[in-house]
């Protein structure tokens, strides 16, 4: 069967969105959550759509792709492909041909989920290991601990206080109400929600947002930040236990991250929230 390659339109982006949901499985290594396409929302619906690829085989979706960045693509195939062969020698083709509308000349980047041959065929091909990543899991079979601060979900009203935390958690965003109007749009957050946590004064300390697949599958972190000001008090597990929280409630069987093992501190505010370290990932380079 022929594979196809495509980017789809902005209505594409349910079969897209759907397609990630199943695929999500505690048995198989951290793979692209329909949270991380949720996330890519907040840049509007025709850029993510504009950002997005799918591989189809006889009508079904058998691979997705999200490009984040020019010279970047995060990707992951169905679970019962990760190791057919004919999938990923497609797959490095597309990647290696500019003309194809993926990855442009020069040094590129993609991030695959361990355990997939695509990740074998690009090393054959001259691709080289890059940056480390660590994915974590908390299990959610058991009740989570008081996260002991106050959190509200975040609705329209509480847009620009969320969008004020996270730029003062992360040094170069530009994260805006507006941008959280546009992820709240998207068609993954509807299994989603966007926390807020504050101090005993009633200052916004912390944020984080969760995406779920569904009862029954792991859900996502994505992302968790703590105010610049305000470190070094327990927040950043605070937060992160009380998203472990509200996945249990919607059903999710695991919470799951994945962040730069250059992240000390946030590797450790993961595990300090009960979170697990799984096998360590690898980007995949090509550099000309």
């Amino acid at each position: 069967m022929p594979i196809e390659l495509s980017t789809p339109d902005v209505a594409g982006l349910v079969a897209v969105t759907e397609a990630l949901r199943e695929w999500q499985r505690d048995d198989v290594p951290l793979q692209l959550h329909p949270g991380d396409l949720g996330w890519f929302f907040r840049y509007g619906p025709e850029r993510t759509a504009a950002a997005t690829r799918t591989w189809t085989r006889d009508g079904r979706i058998v691979g997705v792709g999200i490009a984040d960045e020019p010279d970047l693509i995060r990707m992951t195939v169905a679970p019962d492909l990760l190791m057919d062969a004919d999938l990923a020698t497609q797959v490095a083709d597309d990647l290696a041909d500019p003309g194809r509308g993926i990855l442009g000349e020069g040094e590129v980047y993609v991030e695959a989920p361990n355990g997939a041959v695509i990740r074998d065929v690009l090393s054959e091909r001259g691709w080289t290991l890059d940056e480390r990543w660590t994915p974590l899991s908390r299990n959610l079979s058991e009740p989570v601990e008081d996260p002991r601060l106050q959190v509200e979900v975040v609705g329209p009203e509480l847009a620009a206080t969320r969008a004020e935390l996270q730029r003062a958690s992360f040094e170069k965003s530009r994260f805006s109400a507006d941008s959280w109007h546009a992820m709240a749009g998207g068609v993954p957050y509807a299994d989603a929600r966007c926390l807020l946590g504050y101090d005993e004064a009633g200052a916004a300390v912390a944020t984080v947002t969760v995406w779920s697949a569904g009862p029954g599958k792991p859900g996502l972190i994505e992302p968790m930040g703590v105010h610049r000001d305000h470190r070094g008090h327990g927040y950043g597990r605070a937060i992160c236990l009380a998203a472990a929280a509200n996945l249990r409630g919607m059903g999710s069987t695991s919470v799951q991250v994945c962040t730069p093992s250059s992240l000390v501190g946030a590797v450790a505010t993961y595990v300090s929230a009960g979170f697990e370290k799984l096998p360590e990932r690898r980007d995949l380079a090509r550099k000309e």
